[in-house]
């Protein structure tokens, strides 16, 4: 897949997922930013990524302030001359059914899982028109095309909310050359994901959803965002691309 000398932008870049993207992206020698608020951790996913064939730097920022995508946006643009690809993957899950959770709660997903993406989109676009185009691509979930009973409701809203944003930007800028696809994980086998499934029951539930038998894996999730940056995807704009193992053909 050609990244090769791309300047990519990745939030939640020091969590688990992102750190992956970054791999394979930096591995196929891309210029990669990792964006997130833990400094420390993103410090330490800088220096794990130190060694590959592209470059990986970290870049503190709040991802929910306008202002901070302005100036995040700028030092980038001033550093690489150009912005090629922004994965908004950031988000969070506040494990509670909709009868527990409070407005304060769902409003802060929602600013989180909805509005950083409408941010991150909003501050890139111009940069991205004015060089030819781009690629924007955005983390949902299964739960951006399905309900899940297993998943929280005001996950779920967030989440579909991210997948027709993918579609009506696709719509109004591909004439740009602007492409905005979405990807689509099932569970995937993260630490916080086998601390729950020490509950058999729970684990047994997940496994049972899935055609495939297995969990989606980090490396199946950032592939998929692999593809989408490259050249080869040129043509794909306005997906919304399942890294299930077929929940959703079910």
């Amino acid at each position: 897949m050609q990244v090769r000398d791309k300047v990519i932008l990745i939030t939640g870049g020091a969590g688990g997922l992102g750190i992956e993207m970054a791999k394979v992206l930096a591995d196929g020698g891309a210029k990669v930013y990792l964006l997130d608020l833990n400094e420390e951790s993103g410090k330490r996913a800088e220096a794990q990524l130190a060694n590959l064939a592209g470059t990986v730097k970290f870049l503190q920022m709040d991802i929910t302030s306008e202002e901070a995508w302005k100036q995040v946006v700028a030092a980038v643009v001033a550093e690489q001359g150009r912005i090629d690809v922004l994965v908004n993957n950031a988000g969070i899950n506040i494990r509670k059914p909709i009868e527990e959770m409070s407005m304060g709660e769902f409003s802060t997903m929602m600013n989180v899982n909805v509005g950083s993406v409408f941010l991150g989109t909003k501050s890139v676009l111009s940069v991205m028109r004015s060089q030819g185009g781009g690629s924007i691509i955005n983390t949902s979930s299964v739960c951006g095309l399905i309900g899940h009973r297993y998943t929280p409701e005001a996950y779920t809203t967030t989440k579909g909310a991210v997948t027709l944003l993918t579609k009506a930007i696709a719509s109004r800028y591909g004439s740009e050359n602007i492409r905005c696809n979405s990807i689509h994980p099932s569970t995937v086998d993260t630490p916080l994901v086998q601390e729950m499934f020490k509950d058999p029951v729970k684990k047994q539930q997940r496994l049972d959803e899935v055609p495939l038998g297995r969990l989606a894996s980090a490396r199946d999730v950032a592939n998929s965002v692999l593809y989408l940056a490259s050249d080869e995807a040129s043509f794909i704009n306005g997906i919304s691309l399942p890294v299930d193992g077929g929940v959703t053909c079910c």
